[in-house]
């Protein structure tokens, strides 16, 4: 199925290339870089939960950069739904698509980095309410109409599902998006299709020796 762009961020004369928007890249590897401690609150809460996620992630064996096996996950996925974007990202200091598809880069639509801020686009709401979050119009809700994301790539569709360990640790989620909307009688089979991939992540997660 081809979607043509109808927003001038997608254009298809000039081929944009661009990162999502994003805070500075830190290294990864180092872990959360602020002693829950230091921190009070909701932030010291977000602290625990990203030192717990840090944890499980280094204890499963888990990449925390672009993996092919993550990649075609998101392929595939995104291939299911029909849509143009698809997402395997974990929650780190920033967002982290370990997992990416996309567009080629000489479609005329955006092509997104590998990063992206924490509190931009859908996927925190996933995070926040621990179930699926299915967006076939995103401009249907005032309170999801407003949104970066929307501006910045120019998306109208969204479906995502969270990826929840057995311990209960929300690692991240799994996400498709696209700049066409689609019919709200749709909206069940997509939530399904992004639900079913995040198990597929996670049974290749369980799969891995655990460390």
């Amino acid at each position: 199925m081809t979607y043509q762009p109808t927003n001038p961020y997608l254009g298809p004369q000039t081929p944009p290339t661009q990162a999502l928007p994003r805070r500075n890249m830190r290294d990864l590897a180092l872990g959360p870089s602020v002693p829950a401690a230091a921190v009070t609150g909701p932030q010291a809460q977000q602290t625990t939960e990203l030192a717990r996620r840090y944890e499980l992630i280094e204890r499963l064996g888990m990449p925390t950069a672009a993996s092919d096996d993550f990649d075609e996950m998101a392929r595939d996925m995104a291939t299911q739904a029909g849509f143009l974007y698809g997402f395997v990202n974990l929650f780190l200091e920033e967002q982290t698509f370990v997992g990416l598809h996309q567009p080629s880069a000489d479609s005329g639509y955006v092509i997104v980095g590998r990063t992206m801020s924490r509190d931009h686009g859908w996927c925190p709401e996933v995070m926040a309410r621990k179930k699926a979050l299915p967006l076939h119009d995103v401009h249907a809700s005032p309170r999801f109409s407003s949104n970066h994301v929307v501006d910045a790539v120019g998306i109208l569709s969204y479906f995502g599902a969270p990826l929840i360990h057995e311990s209960g640790t929300v690692l991240g989620t799994v996400c498709v998006i696209d700049p066409e909307k689609r019919p709200l009688s749709e909206a069940r089979r997509l939530r399904d299709i992004v639900i079913n991939a995040g198990t597929q992540v996670m049974d290749h997660i369980a799969r891995a020796p655990i460390r």
